[in-house]
């Protein structure tokens, strides 16, 4: 039987021009898989671009490959015929998600884990049981036959160990550690990775940690954080949001919290909800009632409005979902 990913996988061999994108705003997953795919695509000879409508976080940048990522929220054509481009898509729901303009018309391959994908792609690939998307584009590149570079592996490594906060979340499997342990095998210094990716901060982001926490309401006996970022906070400690990633974990550590709402104003007006979980609490179900999507244990949604009716209702529906989730709980 023809899978979705061997159908991927054919389609790839048939091919000779990629293009590949991700959600903008890229995290380590999103970055992760993007180069791990386009390592393995040159190891086949093909012809690889990336683009993304926003820079990676500061503190990916000395991982092989970032500097080859254009920037850009337009699509800028290059010689030779659209058509001719195939265009890889990773986790993201829809075409829009990326925040680039000018990608439609080409042959898709749309991979993500996440529930809510829209399945726009000529081939359409979502596993919601996989822990990362590096994890599916790990299984990928296996079906196209292309052995494991140190390269591959490390940034396949990076997408599952972030998008796992470092191995917290609950949607780890043992395909997971298999894919970790492949990855060591090939070359992967666990202790030095954790070491890239957590241990980077600079001092203005050292300076929004103490901000945030000291701004931050604890609500529902302890059992919700809810945090709040704007540009004032940002021009004050000299950061940027790619400063912000990850930093939604942080209530988390308290053995009291069980779930963390963090709010991002921004200057457009927009707000991004992200929030993260714990045990048997579902912040999936509550992003999918705002239109957004996620895992159980990592969800977010973006809208429109005044931060504190938004905040209220929010804050009212994680509640909830922290009740249910005791009550789910051994």
């Amino acid at each position: 039987m023809n899978t979705p990913k061997t159908a991927i996988a054919e389609a790839i061999h048939a091919r000779t021009r990629f293009l590949i994108t991700s959600h903008a705003k890229p995290d380590g997953d999103s970055i992760g898989s993007q180069l791990a795919m386009a390592y393995a695509l040159e190891v086949l000879g093909k012809d690889v671009r990336i683009v993304n409508a926003d820079p990676a976080p500061q503190h990916y940048m000395e991982f092989p490959g970032l500097e080859r990522i254009e920037v850009s929220r337009t699509f800028q054509e290059r010689s030779g015929r659209r058509e001719d481009e195939a265009l890889i898509v990773m986790e993201s729901s829809d075409l829009n998600r990326t925040g680039v303009a000018g990608l439609e018309g080409r042959f898709t391959v749309n991979i993500d884990h996440h529930q809510g994908n829209r399945l726009y792609g000529d081939l359409n690939w979502i596993d919601e049981s996989s822990a990362a998307c590096g994890e599916m584009v790990f299984a990928l590149i296996e079906a196209l036959g292309v052995p494991l570079t140190i390269e591959i592996a490390t940034h396949v490594y990076l997408a599952v160990l972030t998008d796992t906060g470092s191995f917290h979340y609950a949607n780890i499997t043992p395909t997971t550690f298999d894919i970790c342990r492949r990855c060591t095998e090939a070359g992967v210094n666990p202790a030095a990775m954790a070491r890239r990716i957590f241990d980077q901060n600079s001092i203005g982001k050292l300076k929004l940690i103490g901000a945030l926490l000291a701004a931050m309401d604890l609500l529902d006996g302890g059992q919700l954080a809810a945090m709040y970022l704007n540009d004032d906070i940002l021009n004050a400690t000299g950061t940027t949001y790619n400063d912000t990633e990850g930093l939604i974990n942080l209530p988390l550590t308290s053995r009291e919290t069980r779930a963390v709402v963090f709010f991002k104003v921004g200057a457009d007006g927009d707000i991004h909800v992200s929030m993260r979980s714990k045990y048997d609490v579902d912040v999936r179900e509550v992003a999918a009632r705002h239109g957004g999507g996620g895992h159980k244990n990592a969800a977010g949604f973006k809208v429109r409005g005044p931060l504190s009716a938004i905040r209220a209702g929010v804050v009212q529906e994680v509640t909830e979902a922290i009740a249910l989730g005791v009550q789910l709980r051994p």
